[in-house]
């Protein structure tokens, strides 16, 4: 006779549950519908839903929550042969999801790319990038693409072109910073063709020597389509390796604690034909993440023929709850892209731009569909919404979710035209990651309410957060909460004053309930609610008890989707039923860095950026202003004094006191 399994701490134990409910726990309810498949005890629920804000255990039937609330009740819908996974007091809340990931394109070159998000130093870094190169057969590439930046190295520095060709003499390496640039090495420069008689491109700039020899690095002046062609003429993946990386992409995001995404398109990533690995996992059933995707127009001038296409060839939520149609964008049309490299002047958009943007915005609107749109400043916002509000006289545009992407510099005049139109803002950690550069162009005081968040909520606008992975900025959703709590880039700058910083809670709602607006999915997830999709996760520490400076650090022990663990780390290792094969090819930077952080590496090159999670195990409650709870590297530096705790308590270190 089959007995239900309790895993504590990860360890699978027949019977013991059983023996349990022979000593006088309740009985399973009434008929089978309302026994469980899965059962999460002994937690700190935060549930976000309002009427039953925190539960100690939820019980999960055929991937919704069937029961949120006492152990008791909860334990009141065991069966024969339920899982109970025992979270020892741990605390729990509802997946997360990214309202603007690449991830369709992400995933195919996940494999292939070595990733610098979270690498704290430029030495690591390049001590990365020379490992990999040695293990990097021809004709590949070494590929840093995106999801860093310079501010967050110890040395406030990017590589030289003659640092990579010292350390890369004869395999290409391309590195992408943000959408500002890209380096290549010699090797690259040739596998790509560039050479003194290469024109430069529109929007774009190929950097010269004397000779007129171009020196590697390639600078967007004011757009990325230099970065995006140089980058397609690298060599790809096949279809099974294609198939093998997308997994392992989510599987990265899984370990993140994230459950759930808006994929926003992509240029170089057209419809229907580079969506057939995610199709196709999604076919198989083997998709770790739900996946809202919307269709990113590629060709300019031929905007409103990919519409007219899609609209007749796609239905608008057509999909199933892991993979769905969820209209258009996040480019419209071309002469509406005002590019986000903070580093050159503003652009100005062309005087076509509103009649380009009517015709798309008719279309899609005729056919319900919702769009989202790329919009940094006010500037493009404004235009855009005077299109918008002209359609919507010809045909009202209430109840379609469409919305603004980015939106830095929305002013208050256009937060209050979205509102009035139904609309919405979809914001992302890009500021982490260029504030430096704002500042440096637009000023501090500029930069306080870059985008006005705390503003938008108080206004009633639809609002939700994210990333804009994996290129402009990181994939690490732990990195836009922290960023929208404390206000501070990842280079440590603090750019948004307290007042207009968001608590925990509000944050966390942003990248949980308030993003299903987006995907036209509200009530069905981001809560730990009865009724809603199983999708949560168990962060390896307190996300609403842990230092301001540990967010970014955080990322999950466990992870749900669907009421299946796709992901079990540490306690709830045994507990994991979705590990992929290993990363293919076997000269992956996945198979030895893994991913944010250099995770893999916890005593090489992820050491520094993966010291909080060593800091978190002093057990003091006493966070210095000066080291965060890193006592041990204040009381061991290198100073030449006789008593470091008294010196350090003069600076005003807190150190000395613990």
């Amino acid at each position: 006779m089959p007995t239900r399994r309790t895993i504590l701490g990860g360890l699978a134990l027949p019977g013991l549950a059983s023996s349990a409910l022979a000593q006088g726990q309740p009985q399973p309810r009434g008929t089978p519908a309302m026994i469980a498949d899965l059962i999460l005890s002994n937690g700190r629920f935060t549930t976000l839903d309002r009427g039953k804000p925190t539960a100690s255990a939820v019980a999960i039937k055929d991937g919704k929550f069937l029961a949120v609330g006492s152990q008791a009740e909860v334990m009141a819908h065991a069966g024969p042969n339920t899982r109970v996974i025992d979270l020892k007091g741990r605390s729990a809340l509802p997946g997360l999801i990214d309202n603007h990931l690449h991830i369709i394109r992400g995933g195919l070159n996940f494999n292939m790319e070595l990733r610098w998000d979270g690498v704290r130093s430029l030495a690591d870094a390049m001590n990365m990038l020379k490992r990999q190169v040695a293990v990097t057969p021809p004709p590949q590439w070494v590929r840093v693409v995106g999801g860093f930046t310079e501010h967050q190295f110890a040395e406030k520095r990017l590589p030289t072109i003659e640092e990579l060709n010292a350390v890369a003499p004869d395999t290409p390496v391309f590195i992408l910073h943000l959408y500002d640039r890209a380096l290549l090495n010699a090797a690259a420069l040739r596998a790509v063709g560039y050479t003194k008689d290469t024109p430069q491109p529109p929007g774009g700039e190929i950097t010269r020597d004397a000779n007129g020899n171009p020196t590697g690095l390639l600078l967007a002046r004011p757009n990325a389509n230099i970065l995006y062609a140089t980058l397609a003429k690298g060599p790809k993946l096949p279809l099974d390796y294609q198939v093998n990386s997308t997994r392992h992409f989510m599987r990265e995001l899984n370990r993140l604690g994230v459950t759930g995404a808006i994929d926003a398109g992509g240029g170089y990533q057209n419809y229907p034909d580079d969506y057939a690995v995610i199709q196709k996992l999604a076919d198989e059933g083997q998709l770790t993440i739900r996946l809202a995707y919307n269709l990113f127009t590629q060709k300019p001038k031929q905007e409103k023929d990919d519409f007219l296409n899609w609209t007749k060839t796609s239905k608008y939520k057509q999909g199933t709850d892991y993979f769905r149609h969820n209209g258009a964008g996040e480019m419209l049309v071309f002469s509406a892209a005002d590019f986000e490299d903070f580093r050159e002047p503003r652009p100005d958009m062309p005087p076509e731009m509103e009649g380009d943007l009517e015709g798309v915005v008719r279309i899609l609107a005729e056919n319900r569909w919702p769009w989202r749109m790329h919009a940094t400043y006010d500037e493009t916002i404004s235009r855009a919404l005077d299109v918008f509000e002209k359609v919507d006289k010809d045909i009202p545009l209430k109840g379609l979710n469409w919305f603004f992407d980015h939106a830095e510099t929305i002013s208050e005049r256009s937060i209050d035209r979205i509102a009035a139109l139904g609309g919405g803002v979809a914001v992302q950690h890009r500021m982490a990651y260029q504030g430096e550069y704002f500042v440096a162009r637009y000023g501090a005081a500029a930069a306080e309410a870059t985008p006005p968040v705390a503003r938008m909520l108080e206004k009633g606008v639809r609002t939700s957060a994210g990333t804009d992975a994996t290129r402009v900025a990181s994939y690490n959703p732990w990195v836009s909460l922290s960023w929208m709590v404390t206000g501070k880039t990842v280079g440590g700058l603090r750019l948004t004053p307290q007042r207009n910083c968001l608590d925990r809670e509000t944050a966390l709602r942003m990248m949980t309930e308030k993003v299903t607006w987006f995907s036209n999915e509200e009530g069905k997830k981001g809560q730990i609610a009865v009724g809603q999709f199983a999708d949560l996760i168990v962060p390896d520490r307190d996300f609403f008890a842990c230092p301001e400076d540990e967010i970014s650090f955080i990322s999950a022990d466990l992870t749900v989707v669907g009421g299946k663990v796709v992901y079990g780390a540490r306690d709830f290792a045994s507990a994991d039923e979705s590990a992929p094969p290993p990363a293919m090819p076997d000269w992956s930077p996945v198979r030895t860095f893994k991913g944010y952080g250099a995770w893999g590496e916890p005593d090489g090159a992820g050491k520094n950026s993966l010291r909080r999670a060593a800091m978190t195990t002093c057990g003091c409650a006493s966070s210095c202003g000066v080291h965060g709870h890193d006592h041990a590297s204040a009381w061991s530096s290198k100073l030449p004094v006789g008593d470091l705790r008294s010196l350090w308590g003069a600076l005003g270190c807190a150190c000395w006191a613990v």
